[in-house]
């Protein structure tokens, strides 16, 4: 059943050989829920800890979608309460109706994702990404692990909206956040027990690149530790 459990040690030593490769997901591709297993079956057997990976983009259908997928699996005997991110971003309200959800559940979120092995068993643990919007449905894990070399990156928030010209063809506009959702951004960041600084320099970030942030940055901003 979902819970936090001793098998830190284990996926502690995985986090220590994590690949370097950082393959992004499709751009576009909506985040999917599924379990995945750490360690050799071989050694484990059917006591091989599970968690969630969430991978893919996060739109206004993934926090009920996440509960849903919770629901499902929560009788699950090795599913621990913790969710693996792979994410380029997404909705910022959404995602912060995720990180409630996480919160309520009491899950840890680590940047990461579980793979097969060279030898196509067991779980090998990889590098991911948690870029944008991710950040803020991360925020709301209990607790937060960013291990190198995986990587967060933060930059200020817009929505493009598909305008069409007869004369130009089809151009893009950029609208920004309002003061107003940038305020219940640095909110939502306390309540989580983050840092409201981290949203500000985000706002204060070029739309068209990505800050990776260093781990002194997730450090003093309260987002992340590199170790469980």
């Amino acid at each position: 059943m979902l819970t936090w459990w001793n098998w830190k040690s284990r996926l502690a030593a995985a986090l220590a050989v994590l690949a370097v490769c950082l393959a992004a997901p499709a751009q576009g591709a909506e985040m999917t829920f599924r379990i995945v297993t750490f360690g050799d079956p071989a050694k484990c057997k059917s006591k091989c800890p599970q968690a969630i990976a969430a991978e893919g983009e996060i739109t206004e259908r993934t926090p009920d979608a996440f509960i849903d997928f919770v629901a499902t699996h929560v009788q699950s005997r090795n599913l621990r309460s913790i969710v693996l991110f792979h994410s380029p971003g997404g909705r910022v309200v959404a995602s912060m109706r995720l990180g409630v959800a996480l919160r309520k559940l009491g899950a840890a979120g680590i940047v990461a994702r579980v793979g097969p092995d060279a030898t196509g068993r067991g779980g090998r643990v990889a590098a991911a990404r948690c870029y944008s919007a991710c950040v803020y449905a991360l925020m709301g894990a209990r607790k937060r692990v960013v291990p190198a070399p995986s990587q967060v990156g933060i930059h200020r928030m817009f929505m493009l909206e598909a305008l069409r010209n007869e004369e130009t063809g089809a151009i893009e506009n950029r609208t920004f956040a309002t003061e107003s959702l940038v305020s219940r951004l640095s909110q939502y960041a306390d309540m989580m027990g983050v840092s409201n600084e981290l949203v500000r320099t985000a706002e204060g970030i070029n739309p068209d690149r990505i800050h990776i942030l260093s781990a002194r940055e997730l450090r003093r901003w309260r987002l992340a530790t590199g170790k469980l």
